[in-house]
């Protein structure tokens, strides 16, 4: 299903430890990512192929990314997916690890939804839920017992500094990415054991179809105009200005981290969004240094100044 051949005379495949160019590169790798038509996705594809890296990336139409199929016949796979199918899921990382060794696997794929959390539906919710977390949970513990068995490999998570920071008006996104962030943290210990390293990575805004033209803005309630709560229409409209962060450049570092080791847990790109998450932090900090009091009445006297397992 994911075999990758070799090119005839005058081909595209670069030969091992090469780029198309001839270049030396530190060593050719074998990536599944998922969410390759666009942004960060479809950057880090194209940065890694034109390296001489294998690539596996997932899609939900092979048309959007014709031009990488034609450019790299060899070394890159499209696939379709949709990542509410858990079973297609199961499926799909299945195969790819039984057609050798998969280096490292990126769960890229998800989207933006806005709305207050009145406005957004039922099945918006679901579907924002099924997709960003439970979609990238499923991926990734799929691929967790394959690289155990391969004794290392690299994870990453490409989550938000939504993960950290929450802004009125998606509510349901920031749900999906605190989620990710906590299975990824926890999950993160439980496979470092096995030579398996995992990163979580937080973008801040980007030029990309993320916000610019796959965000999904949910029915409008007229009485959150006007508030904090409809204050993503500005951000979500180009014309008041783009997002700070360049996507190739984003793609480069997210790639360099996969030569850190170990394994950086967490990976903050864009200046913006790292002031904007050191400030949450610290006030958020300073919100439980108050607490400390009010905290230990909640528990039995005996256990004061005990040990903290958990």
């Amino acid at each position: 299903m994911y075999t990758f051949g070799k090119p005839k005379e005058g081909g595209a495949f670069a030969p091992l430890g090469r780029n198309v160019k001839g270049e030396k590169v530190m060593e050719q790798r074998t990536w599944l990512i998922t969410g390759v038509s666009s942004g960060l996705g479809k950057a880090m594809a194209g940065q890694l192929l034109a390296r001489g890296d294998r690539v596996i990336g997932t899609v939900r139409y092979r048309g959007k990314v014709a031009d990488l199929l034609k450019q790299y016949p060899w070394t890159f796979k499209a696939e379709c997916l949709d990542l509410t199918k858990v079973q297609d899921i199961h499926s799909l990382v299945d195969h790819a690890f039984l057609e050798g060794q998969v280096d490292v696997v990126v769960s890229n794929a998800g989207y933006g939804l806005f709305g207050a959390a009145e406005e957004v539906s039922d099945s918006e919710i679901d579907h924002t839920i099924a997709t960003n977390l439970v979609g990238s949970m499923q991926f990734i513990r799929t691929a967790i017992p394959h690289m155990r068995r391969q004794h290392s490999g690299r994870i990453i998570q490409i989550s938000s500094y939504g993960g950290i920071v929450a802004y009125p008006g998606s509510s349901v996104y920031h749900a999906t990415k605190f989620g990710i962030e906590g299975f990824c943290e926890a999950g993160a210990r439980e496979i470092a054991p096995f030579g398996i390293g995992m990163t979580i990575v937080e973008p801040g805004g980007a030029r990309t179809q993320f916000r610019y033209g796959n965000a999904k803005v949910a029915r409008d309630i007229p009485a959150y105009d006007g508030t904090p709560a409809h204050a993503f229409l500005s951000m979500l409209n180009p014309a008041n200005g783009l997002a700070p962060g360049d996507p190739e450049r984003m793609a480069k570092l997210i790639i360099a981290s996969v030569d850190q080791n170990p394994a950086p847990l967490r990976l903050m790109l864009g200046a913006r969004a790292l002031k904007r998450s050191i400030a949450n932090l610290k006030k958020r900090l300073a919100e439980y240094e108050k607490q400390a009091d009010t905290a230990a009445l909640a528990d039995f006297p005996e256990t004061q100044g005990a040990s903290d397992a958990q």
